[in-house]
């Protein structure tokens, strides 16, 4: 592996969302997400992010620069629309962690580090308490006229670290794709794994 991937909290943190926001906004606007990014709901979007007790980021350096990152924090700390799913049926959300995004520029990409960053995040969620995990991944048709023919999902991958799709745990988040004019809301599919 040419990267050197390592968590990072507090101030080093906080010093890395610039960079994790440039990743989020270049990253997602391919397939699946598709999304037109904005520095200023990344901004505030990392800021409550970064402010949640036990968040951790994970990042994936080549020397000095981040090429890609992943985070978590305990899903308690999430905003309802991430939560909600879960309540709504009964699942305490207390010894949950949520992995947000996981980004990385494609020319680091089957050397790894997708691996390094389930370790660190599984890590840290276990550290804290936690008896499970969760993320989230966008719900496209598979006749949208965006989707390369070449596309494969990570499904086979996320099933080899564990995790499951939930049948009919869905929550609707919401963001503007490439060409729109407005933000529509997209179902995301709940993955979970408990240890």
């Amino acid at each position: 592996m040419t990267v050197a991937v390592r968590p990072l909290t507090g101030d080093e943190l906080g010093a890395a969302l610039g960079d994790l926001a440039a990743l989020r906004i270049r990253v997602f606007a391919d397939w699946p997400y598709l999304y037109d990014g904005d520095a200023d709901y990344e901004a505030d979007y990392l800021r409550e992010f970064a402010g949640a007790p036990d968040a951790v980021l994970v990042a994936a350096f080549d020397g000095p620069r981040i090429v890609g990152a992943a985070t978590a924090a305990p899903m308690a700390h999430q905003k309802a629309e991430f939560r909600d799913p879960f309540t709504a049926r009964g699942i305490e959300v207390e010894r949950l962690f949520y992995f947000g995004e996981s980004v990385l520029l494609p020319e680091y990409r089957g050397q790894g580090v997708g691996h390094a960053f389930f370790d660190h995040r599984e890590a840290q969620a276990q550290a804290c308490g936690a008896n499970a995990a969760c993320f989230a991944a966008v719900i496209r048709p598979d006749d949208h006229p965006a989707r390369p023919a070449a596309y494969v999902p990570h499904d086979a991958f996320w099933t080899k670290r564990g995790y499951a799709p939930v049948a009919g745990l869905i929550a609707q988040l919401g963001w503007k794709d490439h060409g729109d004019v407005d933000e529509t809301l997209k179902p995301m599919q709940y993955w979970l794994r408990q240890w």
